[in-house]
């Protein structure tokens, strides 16, 4: 470059970034999928350094996948501060927890969150206001959708954030799903019902319909199906031809669906830590059960969702090497017309 004329030599810088940026443009515009990854109980320990090595495992794997698929958002399934939550805006945790162990330039997305029962037990609204201090933090409320079209194909993915705790109560570390004692606030519960149900109908024409909160509604592990949600929602689910059901709460992986259902059941609860406990193996059938990872030594895991316009899969990768370990494929959902 030293014997080349300074004017020549920045008319080659020019066309060069020029080039690079009207190139890396077509190539997002002519993306025709749209990732995200999901994980839940990723919240760190009460103590320094305030995050565990599955965490951190996690986070880096998260980081790289993210980065290789372009990843364009991240659903954080509750538990996001153990134990306790956090105290206020304020908190520390916020940055040792979170800021500071998905500090990755590709996670630098929206995170939609929603709380979980440890959250439940601090200050949720800090961390509903620490949407205000945060530009990726997305938690505007304790339940919330979002609609987000795959590019280039009219398609869209609609994502319905629910609290679970709000509809079900709240839980310590060894209640199980089927002995929670029932809302808070039987007003409250009826008025996110209620909401629910209207988002349900409101979008009801999407290609592919999630919802996703903390507590399963199927699960073979310590907590086990947590009974008010089998009651009143999955036959919501059922009702709106919805295609799959995230959460978290159990420190795994698995994928469970019933025999006579199209809904999938998904939890993802292992980015803290893993629990290899099969408590409640004969909840269900055994057929029911699709898939399973409660091995200590993959390092915790999480979820990537790739939709296009003619599938959406799901696939579990471990905090282990970004292993992939499994992978269901889901199809547009039929389209049922608004009321």
């Amino acid at each position: 470059m030293a014997n080349v004329p300074f004017s020549i030599a920045l008319w080659l810088i020019t066309f060069l970034a020029c080039f690079t940026s009207s190139w890396a443009g077509q190539f997002k515009d002519s993306r025709n999928n749209i990732t995200f990854l999901v994980l839940a109980d990723w919240g760190g320990i009460p103590i320094w350094p305030y995050f565990s090595p599955f965490e951190y495992a996690v986070a880096r794997q998260m980081g790289k996948v993210a980065s290789r698929h372009n990843a364009e958002f991240v659903l954080a399934l509750g538990d996001n501060f153990y134990e306790q939550g956090v105290t206020s805006v304020d908190d520390p945790r916020f940055r040792e927890t979170y800021e500071r162990v998905f500090h990755m330039p590709s996670l630098q997305v929206p995170w939609y969150v929603v709380g979980g029962n440890h959250d439940h037990y601090g200050n949720i609204s800090a961390q509903v206001a620490y949407s205000k201090v945060s530009s990726r933090w997305k938690f505007p409320d304790l339940y919330h959708s979002h609609v987000f079209d795959i590019p280039n194909t009219g398609k869209k993915v609609a994502v319905i954030l629910v609290d679970t705790v709000v509809l079900c109560g709240l839980t310590d570390d060894k209640t199980t799903g089927s002995n929670l004692p029932g809302p808070v606030s039987h007003s409250a519960a009826e008025e996110q019902w209620e909401w629910l149900e209207k988002q349900l109908e409101l979008l009801s024409t999407a290609d592919y319909l999630i919802v996703a909160g903390h507590y399963p509604v199927w699960s073979i592990a310590e907590h086990g199906p947590t009974a008010h949600l089998v009651s009143r929602l999955l036959p919501l689910l059922e009702k709106y031809n919805v295609t799959a059901y995230l959460s978290g709460h159990d420190h795994n992986l698995q994928h469970i669906k019933q025999g006579n259902s199209s809904v999938e059941y998904f939890v993802i609860g292992s980015a803290d830590v893993v629990d290899p406990s099969r408590k409640h193996a004969d909840i269900i059938p055994p057929s029911w059960l699709k898939f399973m990872d409660d091995n200590i030594a993959s390092l915790g895991g999480f979820a990537r969702v790739t939709a296009s316009s003619e599938s959406m899969k799901l696939t579990f990768i471990t905090g282990l090497m970004g292993k992939e370990v499994y992978s269901v494929e889901m199809y547009p959902r039929a389209k049922q017309s608004k009321p």
